[in-house]
Order: C-alpha cells, then structure tokens, then sequence
C-alpha cells in the first residue's frame, strides 16, 4: 500500500511539474521598465480598425505585421524606413497595419505625406489599442500568424530590427 502512495505521489509531483513548465514563461525584464502583454500563442486582441481615412481594416488570413509606433520618436521612423527598404514590404503573403500610439488621424496622415507608407494606417489617440499589448516603448512590433495568434513581439530601439521579423 505504501509503494502505491510512493508512485502515486511521484507521478502527481511530476505531472504538476510538467503542468508548471509549460504554462509559464520566463521573460526578462527590460531594463527600461517595459513590459509586453502578450507572449507567443495569444490571440491577438484586436481584429479590425478604422484607418485613419475613416475606411474599415480586417485582419486577414495571412501573416501580420503590426507596427506600434509615433510619428514623433525617431527610433520608429528608422523602423518604418528598414520596412520600406525591406522585402517584407512587396510581399502579397504579408498583412501591415501601423497604429500610432497617442497620434490622431491628422497628425497621421501629414506624417504620411513624408514617409509614403504603403499599408493601412490607424491612429490610436488614447492608447485605446496600445494599453492591451504594452505598457510602454516604441516601435512595437508583433508578428501574427493567419489565426491571429502572436507569433514574437520585437521592440524597435535598436537598428535593423527588420531583420529579426521572421515567422
């Protein structure tokens, strides 16, 4: 009876073990205080946005792209001008949508004048949008798959962040 408790203990403890493993996930913290609200499998909470010319966006069933950047801050202008450089930017297979944290439609659109990006635009005034997959940092990146599931979440500081954008 004993050895029966002893196994039945042994395989409850590894089961529980394994349990833990898989359903946490160790991320470092930034050294900036930034923190990401979605990791790898999440739904991404959002599916569809007005852009800022007042025209329904819908996630489709490709991969994705969502950039979360301000048309002030200089590391997401670097960002937005690699992706224009970039392959990714031809590609057909490739959905790209650029939220603009704390922007409006106007401030968007004469920001737009200059950079001539080639994908929906949203603007996000209050951080309606923002607030649900950071707490702060710009450019934001997050790649989705075609369910919409997060695929990697990238932070923009630094140059050639393109490069890690890979599915």
């Amino acid at each position: 009876m004993f050895e029966y408790f002893k196994k039945s203990v042994l395989i409850a403890s590894i089961a529980l073990t394994l349990n833990g493993c898989a359903a946490t996930q160790s991320i470092e913290p930034h050294p900036k205080g930034y923190e990401t609200y979605v990791v790898q499998g999440d739904d991404f909470k959002h599916t569809s946005f007005t852009d800022i010319n007042g025209k329904p966006v819908t996630l489709n069933d490709k991969k994705k792209l969502v950039i979360l950047f301000a048309t002030w801050c200089s590391d997401s202008k670097r960002t937005l001008r690699e992706l224009k450089a970039s392959p990714l930017i031809a590609n057909q297979d490739i959905q790209i949508i650029g939220i603009g944290r704390e922007e409006n439609p106007e401030s968007m659109a004469k920001f737009n004048q200059e950079f001539e990006l080639p994908f929906a635009l949203v603007a996000d005034p209050e951080r309606a949008i923002y607030q649900h997959y950071a707490n702060k940092g710009i450019p934001r990146l997050i790649l989705l798959d075609e369910q919409n599931k997060v695929v990697k979440t990238l932070i923009g500081e630094q140059a050639n962040v393109i490069e890690k954008v890979i599915w």
